[in-house]
């Protein structure tokens, strides 16, 4: 058993708490990984807010991480200790019908026990003060040791910054592959970004990779908008400035609409909006924000009739044990951007400030 630090979220609506908690060795088919950088998610915020149905406390945190493997379980074959890793909250098992789909990327090998909060064995590997801690989305990256399965973990460059590509474990692959895969963009296409956070800049990365020809930035928070310039896109708007609709204000911006736009805010008002700023005929909306449980997008369905496509991503359509080393390698090469993403580097019990710049769109 390791002891080590890890911030623990013991209720809903708290700030979490710097703990010493004791790590279970890995059993059967675990990898235990030491966490060398992780970063905040608005997913994570979301579970921690008490919003979630499937958030469970007390609970350890973070699925965007990297780190080294410190050992593993009987049975594991594709890693050793010491290899660098980034844990995988959409694991690639290689065996359920999903993972031979080559259509989908949801593998469902241990879905149910990682919603509730458990490892595959049904059981936690996290103590602290005597109480058992629920893990989070199979990775609970908020601690300096963690235990995933091993269908959860990709082995990438051992070269590649742990602090940088932490980020490959969600935000930038969610985005750049919502582009990329989901949406396929086209080139020469006119793209639309609903919220420049982390998820719209990477949508902006990948609409570019693609050859987009003009790609348009929305966003309430006019701060945003020199950083999507930099990412790629052409012009950036506020639904603020205008007294139309902005899915008006976009089909006359682009002589009836974009052939593919992106909500990256999880808002269900802003999803049609941006289904309704498609163009009739082709249109192609991505929705890559998650919303709140319960709540449902409507639109008029003339508006699929006369040919828009309604789509969803997670993950960003990547098989992840195959993809993630792959997205290292291409951000190594140079082929995509990582570095420009981190706005902040701060120390670990300094975990609540980084919620806050997070929550401030800093």
């Amino acid at each position: 058993v390791i002891k080590c630090k890890a911030a623990v979220a013991w209720e809903a609506g708290k700030p979490l708490s710097l703990e010493e908690v004791e790590v279970a060795p890995p059993k059967a088919h675990e990898v235990r990984i030491k966490i060398v950088a992780t970063a905040v998610c608005h997913t994570d915020a979301y579970t921690l807010s008490g919003a979630d149905p499937e958030g469970c406390f007390p609970v350890i945190l973070g699925h965007e991480g990297a780190g080294i493997v410190e050992s593993v379980g009987e049975g594991v074959t594709k890693v050793k200790p010491g290899d660098t890793v980034i844990p995988l909250y959409i694991p690639q098992c290689g065996e359920c019908k999903f993972c031979k789909n080559p259509k989908t990327n949801l593998c469902q090998k241990i879905r149910i026990t990682q919603g509730k909060g458990l490892m595959p064995d049904g059981t936690s590997r996290f103590t602290c003060k005597g109480k058992q801690i629920y893990h989070f989305m199979g990775t609970s990256t908020f601690s300096e040791y963690t235990v995933v399965a091993d269908i959860s973990v990709a082995k990438i460059d051992a070269a590649a910054p742990l602090d940088k590509v932490c980020l490959l474990g969600c935000g930038i692959s969610t985005g750049y592959g919502a582009a990329v895969n989901t949406a396929k963009v086209e080139p020469g296409s006119t793209c639309a970004v609903f919220g420049l956070g982390g998820v719209g800049l990477a949508v902006i990365m990948g609409c570019k990779v693609a050859g987009a020809s003009r790609i348009i930035g929305i966003d309430l928070n006019k701060d945003k908008y020199a950083k999507a310039k930099e990412f790629g896109a052409a012009e950036c708007i506020s639904p603020q400035d205008f007294k139309k609709p902005i899915q008006e204000v976009l089909a006359e911006m682009t002589d009836g609409g974009v052939d593919y736009s992106f909500e990256c805010i999880g808002n269900v008002g802003v999803m049609r909006a941006a289904l309704e700023a498609c163009h009739k005929g082709w249109g192609v909306s991505v929705i890559v924000g998650v919303a709140a449980a319960g709540q449902e997008i409507s639109t008029r369905p003339f508006q699929l009739v006369t040919g828009r496509t309604w789509k969803g991503t997670a993950f960003g359509g990547w098989k992840s044990v195959d993809n993630v080393p792959k997205l290292v390698t291409d951000y190594m090469s140079k082929k995509i951007k990582v570095d420009e993403f981190v706005t902040h580097n701060l120390p670990f019990d300094k975990i609540n400030e980084a919620f806050e710049l997070m929550h401030t769109g800093k």
